[in-house]
């Protein structure tokens, strides 16, 4: 199967040697978005809903520059700094998954880069 680079001007750019996201067949895999603004990657201020909204955002991004979108999401992965975070961190989540949410792992890490609270990847299909 070939292998797509995916990048969005919209989105924040990799921080490291990774690409946003790679599409392979029918799927989309994204590298985990933390909430850095796409034009200054400076993070969000607010706290863990605002940081959660933009690393949302940030998936939105790159998925419509892959051609598909969230409503096509089928797994996520959410890495919180801390999880007591975790219903105001869902709360936002439940915004963009209103219906059929995809499967979910949550879990708590030591450390996120630039000090996030959040971080999350996704993986999508096309059809």
């Amino acid at each position: 199967m070939e292998r797509q680079v995916i990048h969005s001007a919209n989105a924040p750019q990799a921080i490291g040697p990774y690409s946003q996201a790679i599409r392979v067949g029918e799927f989309v895999f994204c590298a985990g978005q933390t909430p850095m603004e796409p034009a200054t990657g400076i993070l969000v201020e607010g706290g863990i809903e605002a940081q959660t909204r933009r690393a949302l955002q940030n998936l939105a991004a790159v998925l419509e520059a892959a051609g598909t979108s969230l409503s096509r999401v089928v797994k996520t992965t959410v890495f919180l700094l801390d999880m007591n975070d975790f219903a105001k961190m869902n709360a936002v989540y439940a915004e963009f998954f209103p219906a059929d949410p995809p499967a979910r792992s949550t879990v708590q890490v030591a450390r996120l880069p630039k000090d996030a609270r959040v971080e999350i990847e996704v993986i999508a299909t096309f059809s």
